[in-house]
């Protein structure tokens, strides 16, 4: 592989959807360069199976999809982003289509299922269960057909460069451990989730927050950062990685079963199976709690379906299942919930800006509010597509750094530079965050819990390793994204969406019916 160049047009972190789509963008005016950490196909777009939400089936419409946008967001939606969001996803769906990417169909019609709290089937898949994989590929052959974009595969994005007052580039390290710079008029942050903050993620290895951490090093304001979804069914077996098992398989009438083999969301939810995510994590949270078993499991339980169809509907949750020993077909699949997907993230207008000049977001990483408390199904993969576009149009734009600060804002919440030599035990400290975090900062949280969060994660910034190299860095971004996290959680005194707290088990309308938003100073609701 080539050397990264001393200096290019734009760059863009990550080469998930909404990087890929940014760069389609970018590239008629200028070279862009696409930094992956690894190699290009590992992104959280390459996980997703459910689908992609759009309405464009004959019984749908925009108006429904905003609706239920809305509704599955617990108050919290951006109006205008949402909006923007269901307007603008067909046009860029057809794009994909157009691409070459092969979503399914019934002869020559699209085929649309239906996903928990939406009203209408409205969830595109492609090769039953790996949409992501296949619009990820046939974004990835579309931006390697346009000549000024270049590829560069396993380079760490460790942090970005500021210039007279506003982002001028970013600081990379090599494969070798080599550390590099890259100038450019602008960079965008399409660095996904932060899955990795906790024990149990559905996230691939990558999802260490990067681009939250980074962009909170130079002053960016960070919002939203408390709503983290757990997805309520991933595989939980011993030796196995918590696999995602699609919404579309309770979608399809797949019933959850508690430990004594007996269907249970009816108790909890009109919608059962199909209530929101958050509603039913916490149900299973509750029914696990209920067991009393040292390592309590429910089960997803597809075997009174049609199964003779189940292995070409969702091959690749078959094929998984079947290698640890599951056959879907005729065994009940031990699920628990998992971390799943950041509502909140980098604080972005609806192009994709930052309050730092030269500095954009799109996707999981960036929040606009279009997603609220809590996300509806299958708009992730939309969201990165039609804001992905919307950042980069704006990223062309000559970029304003008069306004801005000549220096960024020291954030006094950041890590203490660690002292630590680096060694294999900063294998044991992620760990030890990402377990505090599950047990204090997950689907069920008190005062007590965040308080005892806050205080060891402040304990643990002083054994952080420098940030010299990947490993480093990613400890040290995992750190700071628990720290946002269990803060923000601490200072929303209410529940709603994905944020439930004991002590405040309902929605307090009057004081935070509000964004919280992080900058220099203490937390804001705004």
């Amino acid at each position: 592989m080539s050397k990264v160049p001393a200096s290019v047009d734009y760059v863009v972190v990550g080469a998930g959807i909404a990087g890929l789509r940014a760069a389609v963008e970018l590239a008629s005016a200028g070279q862009v360069l696409v930094l992956a950490k690894k190699e290009f196909a590992e992104s959280a777009t390459r996980y997703a199976q459910g689908g992609i939400a759009v309405a464009l089936s004959d019984d749908d419409e925009v108006g429904l999809h905003l609706q239920d946008t809305i509704e599955a967001g617990d108050g919290l939606v951006n109006r205008e982003a949402a909006q923007i969001l269901v307007q603008e996803g067909p046009a860029r769906i057809q794009e994909l289509i157009d691409w070459g990417t092969e979503f399914d169909r019934v002869g020559s019609r699209l085929t649309f299922t239906r996903e928990g709290a939406h009203s209408r089937s409205r969830v595109l898949h492609a090769h039953g269960d790996s949409t992501g994989q296949e619009i990820g590929r046939a974004l990835a052959a579309k931006v390697r057909a346009l000549p000024s974009v270049l590829f560069r595969e396993f380079e760490f994005t460790a942090s970005l460069l500021i210039e007279n007052g506003g982002v001028a580039g970013v600081s990379v390290i090599g494969p070798k451990g080599d550390i590099h710079q890259v100038h450019c008029k602008a960079v965008l942050l399409a660095t996904g989730g932060a899955g990795q903050v906790y024990s149990n993620t559905t996230n691939p290895r990558v999802a260490t927050g990067d681009g939250v951490a980074m962009a909170f090093r130079v002053g960016a304001l960070i919002s939203d950062m408390e709503f983290v979804q757990f997805h309520p069914t991933a595989l939980y077996l011993k030796g196995a990685p918590h696999f995602l098992l699609s919404e579309a398989l309770r979608g399809e009438g797949a019933f959850l079963r508690n430990a004594e083999t007996l269907r249970f969301m009816p108790r909890y939810h009109p919608n059962a199976e199909l209530a929101p995510r958050d509603v039913v994590a916490r149900a299973i949270a509750h029914e696990l709690e209920l067991s009393g078993a040292r390592e309590p499991v429910v089960f997803l339980d597809l075997t009174h379906l049609n199964v003779a169809t189940l292995p070409q509907r969702f091959p690749r949750i078959y094929a998984t299942c079947m290698q640890y020993g599951i056959d879907i077909t005729v065994d009940q699949i031990p699920v628990r919930p998992a971390a799943h997907y950041a509502m909140g993230g980098v604080k972005t207008d609806l192009h994709g800006q930052t309050n730092v000049p030269g500095l954009f977001a799109a996707g999981e990483v960036a929040c606009t509010g279009v997603h609220g408390a809590n996300r509806l199904a299958s708009n992730s993969l939309l969201e990165g597509l039609v804001f992905g576009a919307r950042a980069a149009v704006r990223m062309k734009e000559p970029v304003d750094k008069g306004a801005a600060l000549s220096e960024p804002v020291p954030n006094p919440h950041n890590p203490a530079p660690g002292n630590a030599p680096q060694t294999a035990e900063h294998g044991d400290l992620l760990r030890t965050i990402q377990e505090l975090m599950w047990k204090c900062v997950g689907v069920v949280r008190s005062r007590e819990s965040l308080e005892e969060a806050v205080s060891r994660l402040e304990e643990i910034k002083y054994h952080l390793p420098e940030a010299q190299s990947r490993v480093a860095c990613e400890t040290r971004n995992v750190h700071q994204n628990a720290v946002l996290i269990a803060r923000s959680a601490l200072a929303r005194k209410e529940s709603r969406g994905a944020h439930y707290r004991t002590d405040f088990p309902v929605h307090d309308d009057a004081h935070f019916k509000k964004h919280s938003v992080i900058g220099a100073g203490e937390i804001r609701f705004e």
